[in-house]
């Protein structure tokens, strides 16, 4: 009987110092669930299954793994089960992402240190997929592989909900702060002036006088001066004092009657100059900095234990994340080749220019495994059970992992 292997291969956006294609491979023995590392690779996994190992054997790495005792079921349940898993995959994925691309939005300023963070079992992301060892303790070969996809979407939806959750929360305290710390930034026309002004700036209690704010252009300075007393009958002279300026306004006092507020504030806009609504209250501008002061507190404490619980939930669910990507090599492998299960897996890593060649090497080597697989490629069909599209339609089994778990570039 011809041998069957599968080549799971790990291709690298180009990176300086990349010395071109790297084959990872592995040969004999039956252990689709052991990925053996040789070099370092980056961003996407694909898996391939065949007969015959290739005559590429240039730098590979052997390896004979304790033979998989698992349930493979009946052939109904495998075709159920690999679309089944194709949508977990899809899932799972999502959540690694949502995880990580949250990790980056709580780390704000620090986010260029957010890889460091994205480890799993505390090693980064490509040492822990080309070390790859099936978890028994958590998911048991035991049991059936219906079972245990179960299991990892249970485990994996917990872990979306709990993110729903603690994001929630901290999105809401961050808003809230954000929404205190914007009230106090910005143009003086806008801005809060709680922290600008002082009790001694204004004229209180008196039933007769009232102190009013002023935003002044500085290019009105001089206009101001010459006319402030004269916008109103009952503006009380020299009472004008510049308290505060940004970088286009600046903010005066001036007082006068309580009955000529109208129309100053009238003659005030004619001219250019905006009167702000503000009333010098001091429990309640105390009452702003304590809740800033607040949030501002209770967003520390919740900073660290929310990176924390990230940190392991990425980990778990990335764990997850390549445990299916395991099972999915396993069933499209059987359902390609048929029983008793034989096949191995493998890792390369090419050059992002070699790619297209390595596809076109594989496929000259293999396509006597599927007579039909150049034909499948050049037009649209679909192969119940192997949720491949046409594109990806090869005579091995395919799939792929990409690690560039975020929007942006760290």
């Amino acid at each position: 009987m011809l041998k069957r292997s599968v080549l799971v291969k790990f291709l690298s956006p180009e990176q300086p110092g990349s010395s071109g294609s790297v084959p990872l491979c592995a040969e004999g023995g039956v252990n689709p669930l052991t990925l053996q590392p040789r070099g370092a690779c980056n961003v996407l996994l694909e898996l391939l299954a065949m007969h015959e190992w290739p005559r590429i054997k240039r730098r590979h790495h052997k390896h004979t793994g304790p033979p998989l005792d698992v349930t493979v079921g009946t052939l109904d349940v495998l075709v159920g089960l690999s679309d089944e898993l194709s949508k977990l995959d899809s899932f799972v994925e999502s959540v690694v992402k949502k995880v990580a691309q949250y990790m980056a939005d709580v780390l704000e300023d620090t986010r260029d240190k957010v890889q460091e963070n994205l480890l799993a079992n505390g090693v980064d992301l490509v040492t822990y997929i080309t070390r790859f060892q099936w978890d028994m303790a958590k998911y048991p070969i035991k049991q059936s592989l219906k079972n245990i996809s179960e299991i990892i979407s249970k485990q994996v939806s917990q872990i979306d909900n709990d993110l729903k959750a603690r994001a929630s929360s901290y999105n809401n305290l961050k808003g809230n702060l954000q929404n205190l710390e914007r009230k106090n930034a910005g143009s003086l026309l806008t801005r809060s002036l709680a922290d600008i002004v002082k009790k001694d700036d204004f004229v209180l209690d008196s039933e007769y006088l009232i102190t009013m704010l002023v935003v002044v252009p500085k290019t009105a300075y001089a206009d101001w001066q010459k006319t402030y007393e004269t916008l109103s009958e009952m503006v009380v002279p020299r009472s004008s004092n510049l308290l505060f300026e940004d970088n286009d306004s600046g903010l005066f006092s001036v007082t006068l009657f309580l009955k000529a507020i109208d129309d100053f504030k009238l003659k005030a806009r004619e001219n250019k100059f905006i009167v702000r609504d503000f009333q010098y209250n001091e429990e309640e501008m105390k009452a702003d900095k304590e809740e800033m002061t607040r949030l501002s507190t209770d967003k520390k404490k919740q900073f660290g234990p929310l990176v924390r619980w990230l940190k392991v939930n990425f980990s778990e669910a990335f764990i997850a994340w390549i445990h299916i990507k395991a099972l999915r090599v396993f069933v499209e492998s059987v359902l390609r080749y048929g029983l008793p299960v034989n096949f191995q897996a493998m890792l390369l890593q090419p050059n992002k220019k070699t790619v297209k060649k390595l596809r076109e090497v594989l496929n000259d080597l293999y396509k006597h495994l599927d007579s039909s697989a150049a034909a499948i490629i050049d037009c649209a069909m679909d192969i119940p059970g192997l949720n491949l599209s046409q594109q990806e339609y090869y005579p091995y089994v395919y799939d792929k992992i990409n690690c560039n778990l975020l929007d942006f570039k760290v």
